[in-house]
């Protein structure tokens, strides 16, 4: 239950009550409530108030929204985040440029390997959180490095452009669909909307029985 409620709050861009994370979940105010205060105890989800729209007065009501906080266990212990910034300084160190084209050709070949004909599902097994746009475009509303991005921002965005282009050439779809767009609490990458076929009847004019005309 307690996964169900995080994982709905973490797709709304804006605070969530209590009452839509109810009927989300599917479970009473109460009951939300409590899951919910939970999560925000252990750190998972802050907390803020705020009155509902259009109601001038009233107590403020409980709201939540996601936060940056990571949980990872490991047993016996590893350390991987340590590992990947050791590597990530001596790529930075790197004065010749050659380690970098290096690490985006290998994110290249991890998105080929990791993509198929399902770019979501591809896209959320890397640990990204895609959400369709209305334009039919794909926002990537977390990175999956985002620790590390903060650090070292040009070689993970880079990384993060090239494996997103390997997924859409698994899936068949052209590369340059993912452009760079670097944004507060956003992924540095989207996915621009696929390209619109040029319709038939506009290509060659409306067919009217008259036979072809020439200039």
């Amino acid at each position: 239950m307690r996964r169900r409620l995080y994982e709905y709050v973490r797709t709304c861009d804006e605070p969530v009550g209590r009452e839509d994370a109810a009927k989300a979940a599917g479970i009473s105010r109460t009951l939300a409530a409590y899951h919910l205060d939970k999560l925000a105890g252990a750190g998972f989800l802050a907390t803020s108030y705020a009155r509902a729209a259009g109601r001038g007065g009233g107590r403020p009501a409980k709201r939540y929204t996601r936060t940056d906080h990571e949980l990872s266990v490991n047993v016996p212990p590893r350390d991987y985040g340590l590992l990947a910034g050791v590597l990530a300084e001596a790529v930075a160190a790197d004065g010749s440029g050659g380690v970098r084209e290096a690490v985006a050709q290998a994110a290249r070949s991890a998105g080929r390997s990791a993509g198929g004909t399902d770019l979501i599902a591809a896209l959320r097994g890397c640990g990204y959180e895609p959400a369709t746009t209305a334009e039919n475009g794909i926002d990537l509303r977390n990175c999956p490095f985002h620790r590390l991005a903060r650090e070292h921002p040009e070689l993970v965005c880079r990384l993060n452009l090239h494996l997103v282009r390997g997924l859409l050439e698994a899936g068949g779809q052209p590369p340059d669909r993912a452009v760079p767009a670097p944004r507060p609490g956003r992924c540095c990458v989207v996915l621009a909307p696929p390209a619109r076929e040029p319709d038939a009847t506009a290509v060659r004019g409306p067919d009217r029985g008259g036979g072809s005309r020439h200039a």
